[in-house]
């Protein structure tokens, strides 16, 4: 992975987050507008930008090779949940914040930076692994992720939160209704076209890239509004999450590189694994805290922090590819 490459393409984000931020302040763009765009991303331009790579002309993996992939992601989010019970004790974060930790160590943010970021340093031909990493992530975040706030929730109503006060404001949508969503048949949607090699019409093709083309700037400038909305005080304030961002964006990556990197022979699978272990944490698991009315403050400033700080934390672990 050329570090070069990978610098510019953070330093590009993070002009248009910049665009995003500034956009806000003029009130060019809102909180309504970003969950708009928000919606919009999710359902339509990440979706058509995998669905697009399937149909990309020239070499493609093998059946076997996806596999492999799949085999490791699944060992990676593994190895995720065992530094997610870590972390938080190693930093001794009192017990009633461990799910919030937890939750920014295992769901890092694959779809509105991972998707785009991997376009951009490793090619399209990299997607189909995105898209296998996305399946598994969206995935086990209405699996275990829920499982995990729904545990905090409990926690937090039995302590008399005031965060947790509304009985029965957990999430009851049937489990194979939330996994049924835009990112999980987008993603296997992906997976099967590529399989099967199936072959559409250029004005198909180009649509979809045409769609897909504007997921970049349209996702960053939803982080930018997320960021305008925040004091400098309530991003930068909290050491522990210096600690995370040290923990959890740099040497766990590092770790799962040179734990796995025996076992992986193509080069592709071992850089997508890398960037999206090195992606900053995701804003599902915020959305998620929500609805179901745990404390999210420190999930929203694990996440901005981490977004902030991976200018320099994803070309760190770029430098050991």
């Amino acid at each position: 992975m050329n570090i070069t490459v990978v610098l510019q393409q953070m330093v590009i984000i993070f002009i248009l987050i910049g665009v995003g931020l500034l956009l806000y302040k003029k009130e060019m763009l809102s909180e309504n507008t970003g969950r708009q765009i928000s919606g919009l991303i999710v359902n339509v331009t990440n979706p058509a930008l995998l669905i697009c790579s399937a149909f990309r002309e020239g070499p493609r993996v093998s059946l076997q090779e996806l596999g492999m992939a799949l085999g490791i992601y699944l060992v990676v989010y593994i190895l995720l949940i065992i530094a997610g019970l870590l972390i938080p004790r190693i930093l001794r974060v009192p017990n009633m914040y461990h799910y919030s930790y937890q939750m920014l160590t295992v769901f890092g943010n694959v779809g509105f930076i991972g998707i785009p970021l991997a376009s951009a340093v490793l090619g399209a031909e990299s997607l189909i692994f995105v898209s296998i990493y996305n399946l598994i992530f969206n995935i086990l975040i209405y699996t275990f992720g829920i499982t995990l706030l729904q545990k905090a929730e409990a926690r937090q109503l039995a302590a008399g939160s005031s965060t947790a006060q509304r009985p029965g404001s957990g999430i009851t949508t049937p489990l194979w209704k939330k996994l049924v969503n835009a990112g999980t048949v987008s993603a296997a949607a992906t997976i099967i076209f590529y399989l099967g090699d199936f072959h559409v019409p250029a004005l198909v093709s180009s649509t979809l890239n045409y769609m897909g083309q504007a997921t970049t700037l349209l996702s960053m400038l939803v982080l930018g509004i997320s960021l305008a909305q925040m004091k400098p005080k309530d991003i930068f304030s909290h050491p522990k999450l210096y600690g995370f961002t040290l923990l959890r964006q740099i040497l766990v990556p590092i770790g799962c590189i040179l734990i796995l990197r025996p076992f992986i022979q193509n080069p592709l699978i071992l850089n997508t694994m890398a960037l999206m272990l090195a992606v900053p944490a995701a804003n599902m698991p915020l959305m998620l805290s929500k609805q179901l009315q745990v404390e999210t403050d420190t999930i929203s400033q694990g996440i901005i922090l981490t977004t902030i700080l991976s200018l320099g934390t994803i070309p760190v672990v770029s430098l050991f590819l």
